[in-house]
C-alpha cells in the first residue's frame, strides 16, 4: 500500500473480536476481571495461540529474570500473528534483544530513584510530584522506564511508605501537582483509588491530580462507569493515556475514552518513539488524527529512555525531529505532540523542535515556515518621542474640544 492508503486503513475504527477465545461470551469479554485472569502470560500460553519466532522465544524464556510477560485478551487480538513485524507485537511479546544492555543504557534512565524523599515518592521537578502507587500493570511494556520495579520479577521491589508520603506532600506547600503513576494506578479497586484521591484533594496546596495510565489502552472494559462516576468526584483530575500507534485505538478504546470525556476528565497522550513501530512520519499522523477523534489531545512524544536492553526499539532523534516537521503545517495545530527527551540520570524533560530559526540578530530574527519560505520578524520598539509628544498634543487638543 501507499503512505496514503496505509494512512486511510490506520485511521478506520475496528473492533478486537475474541476470535482466538471462541468459547469466551460477550459478558466475559467485557469483564476487566476475565481479562486480568486470562491474560497471556507465559510461554505455554503464548505459544498455544501463535508462532514465535526464534528470537520471541528466547525473550520469553529470558523475560522472567528481567520484566515478566502479561497481554490482556483484548490487546492480544490486536497483534498479526503472521508477523514478527506486527507493531502491537514487537510492543509486548519479549524479544532476545532484551538480554543486552547497550554501554550507555541504565537501569533508572530518569534518574528517579535519586530524587525519592519517601519511597513511592519522586520529588524532580520545584512545584510537582511523581507518586508511584503501585507496581503493577494489565500488560507490559517491553521498552517500560520503570521495568527495575515493575512486574515482580526483577531484583528491585516498589516500596511506598503511604503515610510518609502524604505526610511530605503536606509539609511541601510548593507542590501544587501530583501525578499517580506505577505500574499503573487504574488497576487499583475503586475504592483504594477513591482513598488516594480523597487524601489528597484533603490537602489545601494540591490544585490538580494526574493520573497516567495504559489501561483504557490495555483494558479498556475497566473503564466503568462506576470508575468514571468515582473520578468525577476529584476534580480538577487529568488522565494521560499511553497509545503508540493508531491500530491500538480499537472502538471499544474510543468509548471508554469517551466515558472519561463525558465525566469531564481531560485527556492527553504520552507516547513513546519507537523503531519499526510508529517512526514513520504516516502512521504518527494516523495516530494523532485517531487520537482527536477520540477526545485526547497528542501531549508528548518521547524519545525512548536509556532503560537496559532497549537499543533495538530506540530511534535516531533526528527521526523523531523529521516527523515533527512531517507534522507541522499538515495537520492541526493540537495534533501536535511535544517531541522530548528525558535528560539521563534526571535531567528532566527536554523540548526538542527542528530548526525553524534561521538567524537571530539584534532586533529582529530570520524564520522559516513548514514550506521553507523565508520571514523577518522583528522585536517590538518603543514609540518615538516626537510621536509620542504629537499623539499627546492630539488628544489635549480633543479634550479641549469635547469640553467646549
Amino acid at each position: 500500500m501507499t503512505d496514503e492508503e496505509t494512512y486511510e486503513a490506520l485511521t478506520q475504527f475496528d473492533n478486537a473480536e475474541p476470535t482466538l477465545w471462541p468459547n469466551v461470551s460477550p459478558e466475559q469479554w467485557n469483564d476487566y476481571r476475565w481479562q486480568l485472569k486470562n491474560r497471556v502470560s507465559s510461554l505455554a500460553a503464548l505459544e498455544s495461540k501463535m508462532k514465535l519466532c526464534a528470537e520471541e522465544r528466547a525473550g520469553v524464556l529470558l523475560a522472567g529474570h528481567k520484566l515478566a510477560m502479561s497481554i490482556t485478551p483484548h490487546f492480544f487480538q490486536l497483534i498479526d500473528r503472521n508477523d514478527p513485524d506486527c507493531p502491537i507485537r514487537q510492543q509486548v511479546i519479549p524479544r532476545m534483544e532484551e538480554g543486552w544492555t547497550a554501554p550507555d543504557e541504565m537501569a533508572d534512565p530518569c534518574g528517579e530513584d535519586s530524587h525519592m524523599p519517601v519511597p513511592g515518592l519522586v520529588h524532580r521537578y520545584p512545584d510537582r510530584v511523581l507518586f508511584l502507587v503501585t507496581d503493577r500493570c494489565a500488560s507490559y511494556c517491553r521498552y517500560c522506564t520503570r521495568s527495575r520495579v515493575v512486574s515482580g520479577v526483577g531484583d528491585q521491589q516498589l516500596e511506598i511508605q503511604w503515610e510518609a508520603a502524604f505526610q511530605y506532600l503536606e509539609k511541601h506547600q510548593e507542590v501544587r501537582d501530583v501525578l499517580l503513576s506505577g505500574g499503573d494506578p487504574l488497576l487499583l479497586s475503586d475504592d483504594k483509588l477513591d482513598r488516594i484521591l480523597t487524601r489528597l484533594r484533603a490537602i489545601p496546596h494540591i490544585q490538580f491530580v494526574r493520573i497516567g495510565s495504559r489501561i483504557p489502552i490495555f483494558l479498556p472494559q475497566r473503564i466503568t462507569p462506576e470508575l468514571c462516576t468515582m473520578l468525577q468526584k476529584h476534580h480538577p483530575l487529568f488522565v494521560s493515556i499511553h497509545s503508540n500507534h493508531p491500530r491500538e485505538l480499537t472502538t471499544e478504546v474510543r468509548d471508554a475514552l469517551g466515558r472519561l470525556a463525558n465525566a469531564g476528565i481531560p485527556l492527553g497522550n504520552q507516547s513513546v518513539l519507537l523503531r519499526g513501530i510508529n517512526d514513520q512520519p504516516n502512521i504518527q499522523r494516523a495516530l494523532v488524527h485517531k487520537l482527536l477523534m477520540c477526545r485526547v489531545r497528542p501531549y508528548y512524544l518521547y524519545q525512548c529512555d536509556l532503560i537496559n536492553g532497549s537499543s533495538h526499539l530506540r530511534t535516531s532523534v533526528a527521526t523523531g525531529l523529521d516527523i515533527i516537521e512531517k507534522l507541522r503545517g499538515h495537520t492541526t495545530g493540537y495534533g501536535i505532540p511535544q517531541y522530548v527527551i528525558d535528560g539521563p540520570g534526571g535531567g528532566g524533560k527536554i523540548p526538542l523542535n527542528p530548526e525553524y530559526i534561521l538567524n537571530r540578530q539584534p532586533g529582529r530574527v530570520m524564520l522559516r515556515n513548514y514550506e521553507n519560505a523565508v520571514f523577518e520578524y522583528p522585536d517590538p520598539q518603543p514609540m518615538p518621542n516626537h510621536v509620542r509628544d504629537e499623539l499627546l498634543s492630539q488628544t489635549n487638543q480633543l479634550n479641549t474640544t469635547h469640553v467646549g
